[in-house]
């Protein structure tokens, strides 16, 4: 397993897999739409830059012609999902938003949790969140931050790798066994910072200690400076859907404090969550 470099927190993490999705793996299944998949991994390709690209750029990035980028391209700007200003340099456009607010409004856990999450963040003073795992990174669905500004973006539909982040090992800990080594087949253990743990048997143990004492604790391994405590959020079957997340900063809080003060606080917010959901 190919250990990289330190880089900044917020560093787009879908260059942390091992293998990038590829549509045409799909096509000796006869009900799988080709042409949407296709159009779907050019719209994803736009989440992991903040400039406009070329149609030769997301090819690139996704293993996709040229020629079916193109028409991707245009089939989105038609239908009003992408913009041009030089029919070279492309960019989504705010009606993509209508999309993930689609699955915001019609999905129980954000519904249930909002109300809950913003009580939590202004009774602990501290930034507060619920994410899901996706693919091989978390993702915030539900955020309630404080004024105080912070270089990891926390906001909704922003993702972190799971492996060294409190909401990811929540999600780590209590998958399957097959589901475990599938991840650590395909994920990149990258170094944050010299905390971070990037050796896959040691963070296996410490995902067995998360699965016991049913929380988990990262301690600036993302980041300098910061502290995180993630504990899950269970369906009526005990299956982990979500998990709930506090961040602050490692100078006003320690570890002892971050159990004995805020994970009382989290686990009867988790608690209250799943009894409605």
């Amino acid at each position: 397993m190919r250990n990289g470099g330190m880089k900044g927190a917020t560093s787009r993490i879908g260059r942390k897999t091992k293998s990038t999705t590829n549509v045409d793996e799909k096509q000796s299944d006869g009900d799988f739409m080709m042409s949407l998949a296709k159009g779907l991994a050019v719209m994803q390709v736009f989440s992991k830059h903040q400039h406009p690209l070329t149609a030769s750029q997301i090819s690139l990035h996704t293993g996709i012609s040229r020629a079916a980028v193109r028409r991707c391209l245009h089939t989105l700007m038609t239908l009003g999902f992408s913009n041009t200003v030089d029919q070279q340099h492309f960019s989504l456009s705010p009606k993509v938003l209508s999309l993930g607010h689609a699955y915001l409004s019609s999905t129980p856990l954000v519904k249930v949790a909002r109300p809950v999450l913003e009580r939590l963040s202004e009774s602990l003073s501290e930034s507060c969140s619920v994410a899901i795992m996706e693919e091989f990174d978390v993702l915030y669905i539900a955020t309630a931050a404080i004024s105080r500004i912070m270089s990891i973006d926390m906001r909704v539909g922003s993702r972190l790798p799971a492996y060294c982040t409190a909401t990811g090992r929540v999600f780590l800990a209590n998958m399957k066994r097959e589901q475990l080594d599938a991840y650590f087949s395909r994920t990149t253990l990258t170094r944050y910072t010299n905390r971070t743990v990037i050796s896959e048997a040691k963070l296996r143990e410490v995902l067995e200690g998360v699965k016991r004492s049913g929380y988990a604790i990262v301690d600036q391994e993302l980041e300098v400076g910061l502290r995180s405590l993630a504990v899950p959020i269970t369906d009526s079957y005990g299956s982990v859907v979500g998990d709930l997340n506090v961040l602050c900063y490692a100078q006003r809080n320690n570890i002892r404090d971050m159990q004995n003060t805020f994970l009382p606080h989290l686990r009867k917010a988790a608690l209250e969550i799943a009894a409605m959901l």
